[in-house]
């Protein structure tokens, strides 16, 4: 059975404080959404850390966190894709309360909840397909990044709809 792509072996560095590894991760990790937007099936998520054994039994992990996004347009309803990337500063301890930081167990590191963790908290709830998005026409719903459509869209003042109703008789 292979070993999940986000755990390492950090032996060395529990021996001695102050010792650094890079490491360069990368793999897919299935059921990363939110309600918004979510990482594509298949979509590899990289992790390029920086890892230092700490005095007292702990490895301090920081560097950036990197995944692929889609999910439908908040405006049009299209398709809207992208990439998050978030700087990330975490410790793994061997007395882990497990909220305020990851638990270390062995000599060996699962950076997997710490990734998981990085890219849900910037994955966008309301993304948009492109920044000057126009959106759906209320009346018709015709797609105005594609064309114009015919409706009136001249904004009225709820409070003269009366005389409005008048005009068009």
């Amino acid at each position: 059975m292979a070993e999940h792509p986000f755990v390492v072996n950090v032996a060395a560095l529990r021996k001695r404080a102050g010792t650094r590894r890079p490491v360069q991760l990368e793999g897919p990790l299935p059921g990363l959404s939110v309600t918004g937007s979510a990482v594509p099936d298949g979509g590899i998520v990289t992790a390029d850390l920086l890892l230092e054994g700490l005095a007292g039994e702990a490895i301090l992990a920081t560097g950036a966190v990197t995944a692929p996004w889609e999910g439908p347009c908040r405006r049009c309803l299209g398709t809207a894709c992208g990439t998050v990337t978030t700087e990330v500063r975490e410790l793994f301890e061997v007395a882990s309360d497990e909220e305020e930081t990851y638990p270390l167990k062995g000599d060996r590191v699962d950076l997997e909840p710490l990734v998981r963790d990085a890219v849900l908290l910037e994955l966008p709830q309301a993304p948009l397909c492109m920044e000057e998005c126009q959106g759906l026409c209320p009346t018709c719903g015709a797609n105005r990044n594609e064309g114009t459509c015919t409706c009136d869209t001249t904004p009225r003042d709820p409070r003269w709809s009366a005389l409005d109703q008048l005009r068009e008789r």
